[in-house]
């Protein structure tokens, strides 16, 4: 007895098993890789937060989606940043010659949007007005 091919109950468990395989994968990734905020700190603020965890794999992955999320927010505030010293031409830089490599500082101005977009609010300190 022949099945059609989208009636068959193995079409789902290949896909199963694609996707466990993939995932196997991943996990073994992430055994290797070495995020930016260190296990003991992401640990620490879970802890804090009231989450225990015995399984290091899944202390690593919090520690990569927050390696994300603070790659992403800084991303957008150098855009920010970008955007914001290409509308102020400044005198100095129309008599310069030749390319220079620019550099750019982020300010809370850059800040606070990117986080914004986030969620996040933020606001600068009474005392740097």
């Amino acid at each position: 007895m022949q099945m059609s091919r989208m009636g068959s109950p193995s079409v789902g468990m290949e896909d199963d098993i694609g996707s466990g395989h993939a995932l196997s994968d991943f996990l073994l990734q992430l055994e290797n890789y070495n995020p930016s905020i260190p296990d003991s700190v992401v640990a620490y603020y879970l802890n804090m937060a009231g989450f225990e965890s015995q399984d290091p794999r899944l202390v690593r992955l919090i520690a990569l989606a927050s390696q994300k999320l603070l790659s992403d927010i800084a991303n957008d505030a150098l855009q920010h940043c970008k955007m914001r010293t290409s509308s102020q031409v400044t005198q100095t830089s129309k008599n310069q010659k030749g390319p220079k490599e620019k550099k750019y500082v982020m300010t809370m101005d850059d800040l606070v949007p990117a986080l914004q977009e986030y969620g996040i609010t933020a606001k600068k300190p009474h005392y740097f007005v």
